[in-house]
C-alpha cells in the first residue's frame, strides 16, 4: 500500500505538470504515454501466441498522434493524414514474410491497437485544443482526469464501506453497482466545483462530462479486465510499482476519452 501511493503521488505529479507547463510537454507527455501504452498492449498479446507487427506499429503510431499535434499547432488540412496509409497498410505485405500460422491474427491485432490504444489518446489530447483548435488550454484535460480521479477514490471508497451487489463478476469480482454509484456522485461533485473556476460551460454540462467517463471509464476498465483474463494475466505491465503498468492506469481513458470529446465538440460547436 506504501509503494503504491507513492507511486501515485509522483505520477500525479508529473501528471499535472505535464498539463500546466504548456502545449509542447503535453504533447511530448501523452506522446510518450500513448505508445508506452500501446507497446504494453502488444507485449500482452504476444503471450497468446499472436504477433503484432510491433515496429510498423509504434512508427505509424508517433506518426498517428504527431500529425494530430500538428493538426493544432500548424493547422493543416487533415487531408495530409491520408499520407498515413501506405504505412499503416503495409503490415499485410511485412506478414508475407513471416511464417506465421495465424497470418490475419497478426494483422487484425496489429490493427487493434490503434483502435484501443492510439485513437483514444489521440482524442483525449485533442481535449487541449478543443474550445481553440491553435490554442492549447489546459482546462478540459485537467477536469477529465479530476473527475476521472474522483471517480476511482469514490469507488474504491463507497465499495469497500457499502459494496455488495457485484457490478459484473464475469470480469472483475471486486467491483460493485455500490462503488459505481459512489464514483458517480464524487466525480459529479467534482465537476460542480470545477464549473465554479472554468466558466466555459455551466454545470449541468460538467456534469454531464463527469457522467459519460465515469460510465465509460467503468466499461473502459472492466474491457480492460476482460483483455487480461483472456491472456491469464494480472497487470498490463510492471513500469509503475503497486499498480502495475500503463494500461492498468488508463483503461477507464481509452473507452470514455472518445465519447467525451464526441460530447463536447457537440456541445461547444
Amino acid at each position: 500500500m506504501k509503494t503504491r501511493a507513492i507511486t501515485a503521488f509522483f505520477f500525479t505529479i508529473v501528471m499535472l505538470g505535464s498539463i500546466f507547463l504548456g502545449g509542447y510537454t503535453f504533447t511530448l507527455f501523452y506522446l510518450a504515454l500513448s505508445l508506452v501504452s500501446l507497446l504494453e498492449f502488444f507485449k500482452l498479446i504476444k503471450t497468446s501466441g499472436i504477433r503484432p507487427h510491433r515496429n510498423i506499429a509504434l512508427v505509424a503510431a508517433a506518426l498517428i498522434f504527431l500529425m494530430t499535434a500538428g493538426y493544432h499547432f500548424l493547422q493543416f488540412e487533415t487531408k495530409y493524414m491520408l499520407l498515413l496509409a501506405p504505412l499503416i497498410f503495409s503490415v499485410f505485405i511485412a506478414e508475407l514474410y513471416k511464417k506465421d500460422k495465424i497470418p490475419f491474427a497478426n494483422i487484425s491485432y496489429t490493427f487493434v491497437g490503434f483502435v484501443y490504444v492510439t485513437a483514444p489518446f489521440c482524442f483525449f489530447y485533442s481535449l487541449g485544443f478543443l474550445k481553440d483548435t491553435s490554442s492549447y488550454n489546459h482546462h478540459l484535460p485537467l477536469a477529465f482526469l479530476l473527475m476521472l480521479w474522483a471517480s476511482d477514490t469514490g469507488a474504491y471508497l463507497f465499495g469497500m464501506k457499502l459494496g455488495k451487489t457485484r457490478l459484473f463478476e464475469r470480469h472483475s469480482p471486486k467491483k460493485t453497482w455500490e462503488g459505481f454509484f459512489g464514483g458517480m456522485f464524487t466525480s459529479v461533485l467534482v465537476a460542480l466545483i470545477i464549473s465554479t473556476q472554468f466558466t466555459e460551460m455551466n454545470g449541468w454540462y460538467w456534469a454531464g462530462m463527469a457522467v459519460l467517463i465515469v460510465g465509460f471509464g467503468t466499461l473502459g476498465d472492466l474491457v480492460e479486465s476482460m483483455l487480461k483474463r483472456s491472456l491469464n494475466v494480472k497487470d498490463s505491465g510492471t513500469l509503475l510499482p503497486g499498480h502495475g503498468g500503463f494500461l492498468d492506469r488508463f483503461d477507464g481513458l481509452l473507452i470514455s476519452a472518445p465519447v467525451v470529446y464526441t460530447y463536447l465538440y457537440l456541445l461547444l460547436y
